[in-house]
């Protein structure tokens, strides 16, 4: 999992990258990373997934997480370039009415 995480100063926002796969395997260190720039900057975050090729249920309870905490800090998380077959994961856990999502075509 390749994982690159920025904070742009123009928008305001962390704008996390995410490559590979999220799941059980690399999820404690895109939590990690998470955390700290949420603390930092404490704003909104916008996930490009559009090179993620999977996500399992501990990927799925870290983007929650992760939600909270941002929504806590007052910011907002949306979801962009989601796979049609990832963005089915999230519908039928319905976090498609948890998370904004932009599915990509």
């Amino acid at each position: 999992m390749d994982i690159r995480v920025n904070f742009d100063e123009q928008a305001n926002k962390i704008i996390v990258d995410l490559d590979g796969d999220l799941d059980l395997n690399s999820v404690g260190d895109f939590k990690r990373r998470m955390d700290e720039e949420i603390d930092a900057h404490k704003t909104d975050i916008m996930v490009n997934c559009e090179a993620l090729r999977y996500i399992d249920s501990t990927g799925l309870g870290i983007l929650v997480s992760i939600l909270k905490k941002v929504r806590e800090c007052g910011g907002t998380m949306e979801i962009k370039q989601l796979k049609p077959y990832l963005f089915k994961i999230f519908d039928v856990t319905g976090l498609t009415n948890v998370f904004k999502i932009e599915v990509a075509e």
